[in-house]
């Protein structure tokens, strides 16, 4: 009997897909996609193995005709099998590196335990395999493969468990376009395109745009220019870890765009990845590239609003299941980072370096010989910073990434800084070796002091809403950050209530395309000398290119209030220096995660109240931060365990088992969240391109390619809870739930008369009136 991999209903059999060419096809493309880090080797043979159990008579039936033992089901499981025989090959060390990747390609890497017990689990006889998958190469190969294997500084085990999850990236990715492939020439389609690489033709347009904009001869324009230029002499430096620290109005931005576009090239590498800590700034950044830079379908923007992991589809039963046909893993329209520029956000890039599922893992081996700029670095969350240090340190080491640790705060992460110790005071500090002559900013303490364009102080006394809605009575253009939705709205809405000229409100409760036309506008009136009383959240103190002569900020931690203040007279337009308020609100406590942060800031801010914004005074914020929550706080995942969380030491349950490599994938893949709160997306027609997406996405049999990054432009992350009344009102309901799940909710009504319109133009998406939304709500801080 032939056996295939793939079928076509209703075409003759000669049209499927013959297996042996399928094992022969993802091989090989995984091959080449480990190529990159020099583990081809292993990568082919998972390639290989992985599709092997569809040998079996019983996968065959069901390939035929849907069923395997004559009732309707899944179909049997296909891919212990070749787990199995990558351990029998090539032992329980390096065997079941491969055999994590082949288990998982369907379901996700599996802790040790997990994998152990598929290994006896009964599965239908695949006889005679070898003659589908071809040529094995040897255990003798495979260990000789040339890999560079240097130690990683955080931990030195911490690079056995990373190769795993790079190797299921290239299987994972090889079998989807290889799959992909097949299924578009036989519909006559032509095979699907990919993005590339970063050529340099890109690096032209970005050299063209940068001499566009020095035409401005202004002092602030003739620093920026020379802080580029130091940055892009420094292209020439081999890849590896850089940081590149500039104060707010610096123009960091585009630096940073020069110098990876010039590293690029220089050094032969792939793409740009730039990693953003907010959603709500992602636009901003993508468009100037797209637009201003010219470099416009070169630009792919990653949002995670539609996460096909976290929230599974209703009939995602089964692991192994791929559809009688083997179209159903198309469904999941997941993106594989194959584009020269991805602009995405820190959740999106961290956990997916963490990740145990399919969809999320297929793109990592794309991040091999990267330029990757995280663009406020300050914002790693201090509960997970030794993994996310031993991740950026091994892509360096590795995996051949440049690394540029982008900020006007550098938080401390350099072995010389000595903010980092092992336990207690006195031990030795460790951290990543980044010399200082791989810094591409020139002199940054003197750059800091040329840029000085804010006084900042710290009110000691509490304040009011009322005392803020009156200093905006005197204040024509003024901005004030709180530390909440739920503040922000009731703020604002005290301004409207005074019918206070030019009052406006930002938050993540309006789409990002909303936000995007609140922003021109605002943009336009503060240029125009008109009065603009904006009230917002801390979605507008990261690379939002905005200038208000005064800004109040909720006390917060001292990065924040660093980025609160580069919103403050940005462009030193004022005669004197602009002013920069931080209180602290009456009557509201403020989000337990800020807590420490907002100590460590009023330690600072004593110490150093001369100039709070020094690169000294910053220093001792994150050493005072770093020190006050232990070292134990810096690898503290949480996961969910009965009614309470059960601590979970990332680096330490990896470094365990690393000498028998059983690694336990799953459980860190679950622990590893950077964000705790759990918030679901919910779409909002906000405009026709919105309603063209969501009729394309409802009469589609798959989602239409790139969907999604048109979709999360208009997407509100909201509290389960609240969506799920706006579910039972009839406020928002599930486009196509029997093939998508819960995954695409969209808002279709509005309340009844008396309530008031669901989606309000100042406010975004109303869930004040939801009480168990309110309360978890006023903790959300953008």
């Amino acid at each position: 009997m032939d056996r295939f991999a793939h079928s076509l209903p209703d075409q003759p059999k000669e049209q499927w897909e013959p297996l042996s060419d399928h094992l022969l096809a993802v091989g090989q493309a995984a091959a080449q996609f480990a190529d990159e880090f020099g583990a081809s080797p292993m990568a082919q043979v998972m390639g290989q193995l992985h599709d092997i159990g569809k040998v079996s008579a019983a996968y065959q039936r069901y390939i035929r005709t849907g069923h395997d033992d004559g009732s309707a089901q899944r179909g049997p499981d296909h891919s212990t099998a070749g787990a199995k025989e990558a351990i029998t090959l090539y032992g329980n060390k390096l065997g079941r590196l491969l055999a994590y990747g082949i288990a998982g390609h369907h379901g996700g890497l599996m802790d040790f335990a997990d994998l152990d017990r598929r290994r006896q689990k009964f599965i239908e006889d695949y006889t005679g395999w070898q003659e589908h998958a071809g040529e094995l190469l040897s255990c003798k190969t495979l260990a000789s493969a040339p890999l560079s294997q240097k130690e990683n500084s955080i931990d030195k085990n911490f690079s056995k468990s990373f190769l795993g999850r790079m190797l299921f990236s290239c299987l994972v990715d090889a079998d989807f376009l290889e799959t992909e492939r097949f299924y578009a020439v036989s519909s006559d389609a032509p095979n699907p395109t990919r993005g590339g690489t970063f050529t340099p033709s890109h690096l032209d347009s970005v050299r063209t745009y940068l001499m566009r904009i020095r035409n401005n001869n202004s002092e602030l324009n003739t620093l920026r220019s020379t802080i580029l230029d130091h940055a892009t002499q420094k292209a020439a430096l081999t890849p590896g870890l850089f940081t590149l620290t500039v104060p707010t109005g610096g123009g960091k931005t585009l630096t940073s765009l020069s110098f990876a576009g010039e590293h690029v090239i220089r050094h032969n590498l792939r793409r740009i990845i730039y990693v953003i800590p907010f959603t709500s700034i992602i636009e901003q950044t993508a468009d100037v590239f797209r637009k201003e830079v010219e470099l416009g379908d070169a630009i792919l923007e990653h949002h995670s609003s539609f996460d096909w992991d976290k929230m599974p589809p209703f009939d995602d039963r089964d692991d192994e299941n791929e559809g009688e046909d083997g179209r159903a893993k198309l469904r999941r329209d997941t993106e594989n980072w194959d584009a020269p520029i991805v602009v995405t956000t820190a959740v999106q890039f961290f956990e997916s370096l963490f990740t145990s599922r399919p969809s999320r893992a297929r793109k990592l081996h794309n991040i091999v010989r990267s330029v990757i700029i995280l663009d406020e670095v300050q914002s790693l969350p201090v509960h997970l910073l030794r993994p996310c240090m031993a991740a950026l340190d091994e892509l360096a080491k590795n995996y051949g990434c440049s690394i540029v640790l982008c900020t006007a705060t550098q938080p401390a992460l350099r072995v010389q800084d000595k903010a980092l110790a092992l336990k207690n005071k006195g031990d030795p500090h460790w951290g990543l070796d980044i010399p200082d002559e791989r810094e591409l900013a020139p002199r940054p303490k003197e750059l800091y002091q040329k840029l000085r364009r804010v006084d900042v102080h710290w009110k000691r006394e509490v304040v009011t809403d009322e005392e803020i809605a009156a200093r905006f009575d005197e204040q024509a253009q003024m901005l004030c950050i709180v530390n909440s939705r739920a503040h922000a709205r009731e703020l604002f809405l005290q301004l409207r209530e005074r019918g206070q000229e030019g009052a406006v409100h930002l938050s993540t409760l309006m789409c990002a395309q909303h936000r995007r036309h609140v922003l021109e506008k605002i943009r336009d009136d503060l240029k125009n000398k008109r009065p603009v009383r904006l009230v917002s959240t801390s979605l507008i103190e990261a690379g939002v290119d905005i200038d208000f002569p005064e800004v109040w900020r909720a006390a917060t931690g001292h990065s924040s209030i660093a980025q609160a203040a580069g919103r403050c007279n940005r462009e030193g337009k004022l005669e004197g220096l602009g002013q920069t308020v931080v209180f602290e609100p009456s009557d509201r406590e403020p989000p337990k995660a800020i807590g420490p942060f907002l100590k460590a800031a009023a330690d600072s801010f004593q110490k150093y109240s001369d100039d709070v914004l020094s690169l000294e005074a910053i220093r001792e914020f994150y050493a005072g931060l770093y020190w006050r929550q232990g070292f134990e706080a810096l690898d503290n995942a949480r996961v969910p365990n009965g009614e309470s969380d059960e601590r979970f030491e990332i680096i330490k349950a990896l470094r365990e088992r690393a000498g028998t490599w059983e690694f336990p994938y799953k459980s860190v893949s679950k622990a590893f969240r950077l964000i705790d709160d759990v918030m679901v997306p919910v779409i909002i027609p906000y405009d026709d391109n919105c309603r063209n997406a969501i009729d394309a996405l409802t009469h589609a049999p798959v989602p239409p390619k790139g969907i999604q990054q048109t979709l999360q432009q208009y997407t509100v992350p909201i509290p389960p809870s609240s969506r799920d009344t706006l579910l039972r009102d009839g406020a928002v309901a599930f486009i196509r739930p029997e093939a998508y799940g819960d995954r695409f909710a969209t808002l279709v009504v509005t309340k009844p008369a008396e309530q008031p319109e669901l989606y309000d133009e100042d406010l975004g998406l109303r869930i004040d009136a939801d009480p168990v939304a309110r309360n978890s709500e006023s903790n959300i801080i953008s």
